[in-house]
């Protein structure tokens, strides 16, 4: 037994040693520069949940609602996920100051933080607004579906939106780690890969959903619908004289007004697939379409065959 505990503490001891040099963990560790904690998930997720009991009243959280007990529900739910939201957006700026190396004072993120927050609660009614004309087109866009309740309860999609016009709207406050957090509770949920920065317009429906991967620059209209497994995506990652990936460049294709694109196509690069235009299934696209394009796969050549008996 004594062996087996010396050899037990010989390996731990070596180990740590081997994990503690600098060279180790340079890359893979973060400290603030302020000592603030890194934002957690967990809350965030809270958050979301919340803000779910606010966006769709009666769906989520108290089943119970009415007119005379919604205003005091909904006071008291945007009181705490400001609180727990303000603390969540300034760890972020905490965690941006030090990948950085700013020297922002804490007070000043304290300050920059509450007032985000202040904007993002303010921007609440329009994120129920464009959700509402999201539950409408997956309605609208899915025999299956038997009212828009069902969608709100049940769809994927309408997850994912929601997480994902949260973001946005956290996103265009110039807040920093706390979207793309958002972004990949949905994504780790129901397998829809929005980047928080894409820009989506209302009435929007991704059907089943699964596979869909929208990039940081992408931009979509009005009336747009997409299929599971779509992506549009970066053709390629221009280069620095550093031999780095350039950030903050277009990158991703911007989808008009009224497009449809069925499952499994893939729309690479800033390529523009204009007003009315229809993509079908399996599609690889890297070049821009015109307004009321339909784009198909080319239907292969009859092939014979033989079993080499020559009959």
């Amino acid at each position: 037994m004594k062996s087996n505990g010396t050899r037990h503490e010989q390996v731990i001891n070596s180990t740590v040693e081997l994990l503690c040099e600098q060279n180790s963990f340079n890359s893979v560790s973060h400290r603030s520069n302020h000592d603030e904690p890194m934002p957690s998930a967990e809350v965030l997720a809270e958050v979301v949940e919340e803000l779910r009991t606010v966006l769709f009243p009666g769906y989520y959280g108290a089943s119970d609602l009415n007119p005379k007990t919604m205003r005091y529900h909904m006071g008291a739910t945007l009181d705490r996920v400001h609180r727990l939201l303000f603390e969540q957006v300034m760890r972020g700026f905490c965690f941006d100051c030090a990948v950085h190396q700013r020297s922002t004072q804490c007070s000043e993120c304290s300050a920059k933080s509450r007032e985000i927050t202040d904007a993002f609660i303010e921007k609440l009614p329009e994120v129920r607004r464009m959700l509402a004309t999201d539950v409408r087109a997956s309605y609208e866009g899915d025999p299956a579906a038997t009212n828009p309740g069902e969608a709100i309860f049940c769809y994927p999609s309408i997850k994912a939106m929601t997480n994902f016009r949260i973001a946005h709207a956290l996103f265009e406050l110039g807040v920093p780690l706390i979207p793309r957090i958002i972004t990949e509770l949905a994504h780790s949920a129901t397998g829809i890969d929005i980047h928080p920065g894409a820009t989506i317009g209302e009435h929007f429906f991704m059907d089943h959903g699964t596979g869909i991967v929208i990039g940081e620059t992408g931009k979509i209209g009005k009336n747009v619908q997409i299929y599971q497994g779509v992506t549009l995506g970066a053709k390629n990652f221009p280069m620095d004289d550093q031999g780095n990936p350039i950030k903050g460049i277009d990158r991703h294709p911007i989808i008009e007004d009224n497009v449809v694109i069925y499952s499994g196509a893939t729309l690479l690069g800033r390529i523009t697939i204009g007003a009315g235009s229809t993509i079908g299934g399996n599609v690889w696209l890297t070049r821009s379409v015109p307004a009321g394009s339909k784009i198909m796969q080319t239907k292969p050549r009859e092939t014979s065959f033989t079993d080499g008996s020559g009959i």
